[in-house]
């Protein structure tokens, strides 16, 4: 099968199955106790928790698992149009339509005459036509909801979209090195608070000139210090050693232990 071009016969199996999945959600909802119960607003949390558990498989590089986190996910956008199409408020062929729709506005430089010859050109163009779509601002389109690495990366993105942004990675070392000078010299626990705010929203400004994708290297930093403290917990134990009879530097031991393994 082309990487580029889907074949009819896979076209055809695709559409199979998702009329599959279709035929078995209305099943589910009509006789299934717990599917029967469900609303849009109780599924909520059920999304969020799927979409990390998505988002772990795709670090992890799990293909497989990541097959199967899809299919979660998929299960909940359908449950969702389900419930809508309940009311007669959309359902999943309306769903689909608007995608369609609104990518084929959001890309005139594929579907038009606008010309974009690289990333950045295709990202200002995005967030003039939301502008034009009716947000007031080009931060609209940013959930308050979402984790604040993850917004202050999208806050970021959005903001270069239209021009406001650093010229050189030299000047936002320097902002770094500012913001970090402000957050030592505060006394007062609030606005120390704040200024260690502005350094890590600098810092993610810093990665993002560099091509660093902070959030990433984040979750490896937490995977590598559990993985590490998994080994000291583990080989400790083995030895007779409680950590909390332990000093700081017997941990190390085992600490580096874990580095070299």
């Amino acid at each position: 099968m082309s990487k580029t071009i889907i074949s009819q016969n896979r076209i055809n199996y695709i559409l199979e199955q998702f009329d599959r999945l279709l035929k078995i959600m209305d099943e589910l909802r009509e006789k299934c106790p717990w599917d029967k119960k469900q609303t849009i607003e109780s599924l909520r949390t059920l999304t969020i928790e799927e979409t990390y558990e998505l988002a772990d498989a795709i670090s992890k590089k799990d293909m497989q698992e990541l097959k199967k986190e899809i299919g979660d996910v998929l299960l909940h956008l359908v449950f969702y149009a389900k419930i809508a199409s309940e009311t007669n408020d959309f359902d999943m062929g309306d769903v689909i339509d608007s995608l369609c729709n609104k990518l084929i506005v959001r890309h005139p430089h594929i579907y038009g005459d606008v010309k974009a010859e690289t990333e950045e050109d295709v990202k200002r163009n995005w967030e003039q036509i939301k502008l034009k779509e009716g947000n007031k601002s080009v931060l609209a389109g940013v959930p308050e909801a979402l984790p604040a690495l993850v917004k202050a990366i999208r806050i970021q993105e959005k903001a270069r979209a239209v021009g406001f942004d650093w010229d050189k990675k030299e000047q936002v070392w320097d902002k770094v090195q500012e913001e970090m000078q402000e957050f030592l010299e505060e006394t007062d626990p609030q606005k120390a608070e704040a200024e260690f705010g502005d350094l890590i929203f600098s810092l993610v400004n810093y990665a993002r000139f560099v091509g660093i994708n902070p959030e990433n290297a984040l979750e490896q930093t937490n995977k590598k210090f559990i993985h590490r403290f998994n080994y000291l917990e583990s080989q400790s134990a083995k030895d007779g050693k409680k950590l909390s009879d332990m000093s700081l530097e017997e941990m190390d031991k085992y600490w580096n232990e874990a580095k070299k393994k």
